[in-house]
């Protein structure tokens, strides 16, 4: 699985995250009180679907230079 579920304080509703840690292009997705992280990828797109102002699935066109 790609999306990493991620915790939010439940307390204080925020989401911390230590961009130090993550050497690689990442992007986050917040919708319904969830977060899930995802890794970008090095050559091609990453697509957020969503329908009614909610995600429904990310997809990735990946490939390679030749």
């Amino acid at each position: 699985m790609r999306l990493k579920e991620m915790k939010i304080d439940p307390r204080s509703m925020q989401l911390n995250i230590d961009i130090m840690d993550n050497k690689e292009a990442f992007a986050i997705v917040v919708c319904d009180g969830k977060a899930r992280m995802t890794k970008l990828p090095e050559h091609g797109e990453t697509i957020i679907v969503t329908h009614q102002g909610k995600v429904k699935r990310v997809k990735w066109d990946e490939g390679e230079e030749f």
